[in-house]
């Protein structure tokens, strides 16, 4: 059976025993007026407890058109620092995603720094500093580690002779802590808007202004988005009503594993957008759907059956269960919608984000009580095991008669129960220890029928951790840090950022165990060694 809905250029099909699932949801919310009443921003879709927060929160809904305000400004901040040719951009969550996926699907060089891992961020600093004009994005104006990114950046331009207020451009909501320092120092300050959260903010100025700094054709991205509006306002033939549909179904009829794979979509960080999306958006009250990025439709765990079915992103369908395809500017408002229609068919408050706020603050109660900028303690005492270069840190009830570090990570596997998945959070410089990364296949090859997930660890904490915690209670997850070899003091705190990221991890670790979530933590004390013996130990 097949169920396909296209739009212009724009394709949604959903393959198999899901067609008949899809069809009952759609027959529902077209029933509801849901198609009209999601358009028109109206504020009780998904019920009482929600309509207050979601009445802020529905500015992403004309963003293809509302945001072409935005252009001048942005081209004429993008023309006063024309002599800057590289970007790089320090903000955290869904906006920051999209505009990396926007300028790497346009070949544009934007450097991320979502993260507060000292090795990536000195790597950022020594290299052409002398060339770089830094995007600050921060929403609330409060996030711990963009503050901290600026303060370095800041003091670093200063060494270099340079003004961060000629250097320096920030993107936040209008009256926010932030906003008011920008404005003290100096710093160009675009103003986002305050009716758009950061995950639907991919249109918003939080994703465009980096992305204009780079040279992404603005136009021709709100173009794409602007095309599909009309189709998201019909009670059929709509894509995002389908594709939300086929979602929230899937999910509250215990498929709630999303297997993502690229199959051609021509933008490559498509797949971790929608991934931090679906996560943040469904993950909660331990429901929702449990989005697992992996590196290809071949890739070990990609395929359907049980709690899981696959999506794959571009034309060329093969046997994923679920298939969307179309240009990346309608992708946008295309998953958008969608998730919001899936929020209301699962039952959940698509704009609330209960577990993040919780890391978020334990992350800065650890950092309170680091007066001296050593690690926080939250995790005290010694480890469990020491095998070579890695640590392990967990129950000891878990590893009871382990000796070494093959026989941990098999303890790691068998607490993974039916119905199940295990995720990798990796605290770790992206670039430089990119080969961990290699771990999740290896893992997706032992636990075979469980989903095997992988993510970078500020990315875990301001997006997909969500899930994690509050999504259903079913996970594991397999945290790994790693020794740093020279900190990086934030300027004005009484910490470096080796404190900061292993506060991250650590906070992470206090909200997954508050939930009675299993959690174990490698430590690396050499990250290259300690990555090649991972590797060899989950070896054949």
């Amino acid at each position: 059976m097949t169920l396909r809905v296209t739009a212009g250029r724009v394709s949604v099909t959903v393959q198999g025993d899901a067609v008949e699932r899809t069809d009952r949801a759609l027959e529902r919310l077209t029933y509801d007026g849901v198609p009209v009443a999601l358009m028109a921003k109206n504020a009780s879709l998904w019920g009482p407890d929600a309509a207050d927060r979601a009445a802020g929160r529905l500015g992403w809904i004309d963003a293809p058109e509302t945001s072409r305000r935005l252009l001048p400004e942005l081209s004429e901040v993008a023309g006063r620092l024309a002599g800057l040719d590289r970007v790089v951009l320090a903000g955290m969550g869904g906006s920051v995603r999209a505009a990396e996926m926007f300028a790497r699907a346009h070949g544009a060089d934007l450097t991320v720094l979502d993260t507060a891992d000292p090795h990536e961020v000195r790597r950022a600093l020594d290299d052409r500093l002398d060339r770089t004009v830094l995007v600050v994005s921060s929403k609330s104006g409060r996030t711990v580690e963009t503050d901290g990114l600026r303060r370095i950046f800041e003091r670093a331009f200063q060494a270099r002779g340079a003004d961060p207020a000629e250097r320096i451009v920030v993107v936040t909501d209008p009256g926010s802590p932030l906003e008011t320092r920008a404005k003290e120092a100096g710093h160009r300050v675009v103003l986002s808007d305050p009716d758009v959260n950061g995950r639907f903010g991919a249109l918003s100025a939080s994703g465009l202004l980096p992305a204009a700094l780079c040279g992404v054709d603005l136009e021709r991205l709100l173009d794409e988005a602007a095309a599909i509006l009309p189709a998201l306002r019909l009670p059929y033939d709509n894509p995002g009503l389908a594709l939300g549909a086929a979602l929230g179904a899937a999910a509250s009829h215990g498929r709630d594993k999303l297997i993502i794979a690229d199959n051609g979509s021509g933008a490559p960080d498509l797949a971790g957008w929608v991934e931090q999306l679906v996560a943040t958006v469904t993950g909660k009250d331990g429901r929702g759907v449990l989005p697992v990025v992996v590196e290809d439709v071949t890739a070990p765990g990609f395929g359907g059956g049980g709690d899981r079915w696959s999506l794959a992103l571009g034309d060329r369908a093969g046997d994923a269960g679920l298939v969307v395809s179309g240009p990346l500017g309608a992708q946008v408002p295309l998953w958008e919608y969608a998730m919001a229609v899936a929020a209301r068919v699962i039952g959940v408050d698509p704009f609330d984000e209960p577990a993040l706020r919780e890391s978020r603050g334990a992350v800065a109660a650890l950092l309170r009580g680091s007066e001296d900028g050593d690690a926080p303690t939250l995790i005290s005492g010694r480890p469990v095991l020491v095998d070579g270069h890695v640590e392990v840190h967990g129950a000891s009830d878990l590893f009871h008669g382990v000796k070494d570090l093959r026989g941990a990570l098999e303890a790691v596997i068998r607490a993974v129960r039916d119905r199940g998945y295990l995720t990798v959070a990796a605290h770790l410089d992206r670039v430089g220890d990119a080969a961990a990364a290699r771990v999740r296949p290896l893992l997706a090859r032992r636990l075979r029928e469980a989903p095997v997930g992988f993510g970078w660890g500020s990315r875990v904490l301001h997006s997909t951790g969500q899930a994690h915690k509050d999504g259903p209670p079913t996970g594991v997850v397999l945290q790994i840090t790693g020794a740093v070899e020279e900190d990086l003091e934030v300027p004005g705190r009484p910490y470096g950022l080796k404190a900061l990221q292993l506060a991250q991890a650590f906070g992470d670790l206090r909200a997954l165990r508050a939930r009675g979530r299993p959690a174990v933590r490698l430590h690396l004390r050499d990250r290259a060694a300690g990555i090649a013996q991972l590797e060899s130990a989950l070896g054949d």
